[in-house]
């Protein structure tokens, strides 16, 4: 995701807010230390006043609540996250590292399978599935990452919600099948990210999920989408505006019932152009799971001391109760 082509699209009284609300609901502790050692939290210095008032003290570090299920293996997930950092680095889309991790994928997703990209010789998305009446779900995620920087690794803009849909798929594969259950399908969508120096940005990105979109609307009942999903600190998802209000309300509900409410505030945040837009386009309903405040955005940062386990096992957790939801109800 870049914010340099205008694909964000929220205003800062609307950001503000989504900080705002954030502090007031996330549950604080200590971090878990997962892959990296975090920064202390700042300070802040305000003007003493004529009473020598003592300084304002800063929020405390806000962590993602603990889910209080077990269906999501984030411990897993997050190895796979660590995997696509490190072992497959800078993976932008048609790139070798890409085309390799893409192989690594296809071989964890139950019947994965590639979908090439139409009209984009050597772009391919990775499609899992799990059987059941149609029109069915679908998970996504993007695992390509930007084009530039050079060297941009994408821990949480692109290896986390790849990391989560594979678990997902996991998860559900193994489960048992409830009777008259919808199917499930997780993909993987090749070349969300424009390449280097193309825009405008719904012109040159969103590839793999237009062309998926194009071919598999009439297929699928929702869409599911991942982004943005695992910063270590400060994790919050208001609900982006143009995402589904009855299926957003669906997701709220099952955050809560996983014990990770606070992390989906009641509020809306602005609208933007991501792998959603192409199946909104369509008539098909869709969510976008994003965290608006990222400051690693779209930098070298982005990389594991930015991420953490427990916040990609909440979203996990709530997705997870989410998807089986869909499944059983339609």
């Amino acid at each position: 995701m870049t914010d340099r082509d205008g694909r964000r699209r929220w205003t800062a009284a609307a950001l503000a807010a989504v900080v705002l609300c954030a502090w007031a609901l996330q549950a604080c502790g200590s971090d878990e230390g997962e892959g990296a050692t975090a920064a202390p939290a700042p300070t802040t210095t305000t003007q003493a006043s004529s009473a020598a008032a003592a300084p304002a003290a800063e929020p405390p570090a806000r962590l993602a609540p603990r889910a209080t299920t077990n269906r999501f293996d984030g411990a897993r997930a997050f190895a796979l996250l660590r995997e696509q950092v490190e072992d497959y680095g800078w993976r932008p889309a048609g790139s070798t590292a890409l085309r390799r991790l893409a192989v690594r994928l296809r071989s964890r997703l139950p019947r994965g399978r590639f979908e090439n990209v139409a009209g984009h010789p050597g772009l391919r998305n990775v499609v899992g599935s799990v059987p059941g009446r149609m029109p069915a779900v679908v998970v996504g995620a993007h695992y390509d990452v930007e084009a530039a920087p050079s060297g941009f690794v994408g821990a949480n803009d692109g290896a986390a919600g790849t990391a989560a849909v594979v678990t997902l798929a996991r998860a559900f594969a193994r489960a048992p099948r409830p009777q008259g259950a919808r199917a499930v399908r997780f993909v993987l969508f090749d070349g969300e990210e424009e390449p280097a120096g193309c825009e405008p940005f719904p012109e040159c990105g969103l590839r793999g999920s237009t062309a998926y979109a194009k071919r598999h609307a009439g297929e699928t009942e929702a869409l599911v989408l991942l982004d943005y999903i695992a910063e270590r600190r400060g994790l919050s998802f208001p609900r982006e505006a143009n995402s589904d209000v009855e299926l957003w309300t669906q997701m709220r509900s099952a955050a809560r019932a996983v014990g990770v409410g606070a992390l989906f505030p009641n509020s809306t945040a602005g609208g933007i152009i991501d792998d959603h837009t192409p199946f909104i386009q369509r008539g098909v309903r869709a969510i976008d799971l994003i965290d608006f405040d990222y400051p690693q955005a779209d930098t070298l940062d982005d990389n594991l001391d930015a991420v953490a386990q427990r916040s990609l096992d909440a979203v996990g957790e709530a997705v997870h109760r989410l998807v089986a939801r869909l499944r059983a109800d339609g």
